[in-house]
């Protein structure tokens, strides 16, 4: 046995050689490339920390493609180290890709749906959007799914074909938005002294813009109130709390200034139902 191995070494031994060297090289092109791709992408994210010249909804795909790219030819590498040729396995991989992209239809539907919304830019990180049922403020997008964090602090992870394939409303991307205030009056009480009641709210309340300005109307009559509305803009950072503190004022000014804000009342009318004659039974006797 001893001397079949020897016999064995004597007879291999370049060949054993160079495939240890080859295997040894491919280990730490191997390892580079792992280095390389993790400097890449830190690279990338701080770069755009200092510089901020790209979106931070692209940071995430860039530095997922710059890693993929540098263990691609760090492959390549590898596969001329063994003498692969390249060439024909090009046209293998070319099969193959066909095969697994029929497979992975709705994995490359979300690429393609990560790659439109990139391009088209319906929203960025930071935007407040709703798709769906859903809502949230976008954290990221990469190559298959979009992150997002909702008002009480849960993380979606939405697979980005959903999103392609739903209407997106983007809550911040104008920088705006409209709140419509309604409260209830009787009908018994003067519309116009409503209206100076939401009107003089509307000029003290100095996070509502001035352009477009307030609007008061009357929005409807419903059974038991007739329902104004004051229809004011506020920039997006002071949207909830100028909202908030003008459903409390309106509801204490109302109130003060001697309107009334009715309950929802019926009135029943008890109709009695007139007295129907008695028929007396007859006895008749043979």
């Amino acid at each position: 046995m001893k001397e079949s191995l020897i016999q064995f070494w004597q007879n291999h031994f370049e060949t054993i050689v160079a495939l240890g060297y080859n295997l040894i090289l491919a280990i730490v092109i191997f390892v580079a490339s792992s280095l390389i791709a993790r400097a890449v992408r830190k690279a990338i994210k701080n770069t755009n920390s200092k510089l901020k010249k790209l979106d931070a909804t692209l940071i995430p795909i860039f530095s997922t493609v710059a890693s993929y790219a540098v263990y691609i030819i760090g492959s390549v590498f590898i596969l001329d180290i063994f003498g692969v040729n390249t060439a024909s396995l090009i046209a293998l991989v070319g099969a193959a890709g066909l095969a697994v992209g029929l497979a992975l239809k709705d994995t490359l539907s979300n690429i393609a749906a990560g790659m439109m919304l990139l391009i088209l830019r319906p929203f960025r990180a930071g935007d407040f959007i709703e798709f769906g049922a859903t809502q949230g403020t976008v954290k990221e997008i990469n190559l298959f799914t979009t992150i997002l964090e909702t008002i009480d602090g849960l993380y979606i992870a939405s697979p980005n074909s959903v999103l392609w394939s739903n209407n997106i409303k983007n809550f911040t991307r104008n920088g705006k938005r409209r709140m419509d205030i309604v409260v209830g009056i009787s009908y018994s009480d003067s519309i116009d002294e409503g209206f100076a009641v939401l009107q003089k709210i509307a000029e003290g309340e100095s996070r509502l813009l001035v352009d477009p300005a307030p609007q008061v109307m009357v929005a409807s009559m419903m059974d038991s109130a007739v329902n104004i509305q004051l229809r004011a803009w506020a920039k997006n950072e002071d949207y909830w709390a100028a909202y908030w503190d003008l459903n409390k004022r309106v509801k204490e000014s109302i109130e003060e200034e001697g309107l009334t804000i009715p309950f929802p009342q019926r009135t029943l009318h008890v109709v009695a139902e007139p007295k129907l004659p008695v028929l007396k039974e007859k006895q008749y006797s043979n």
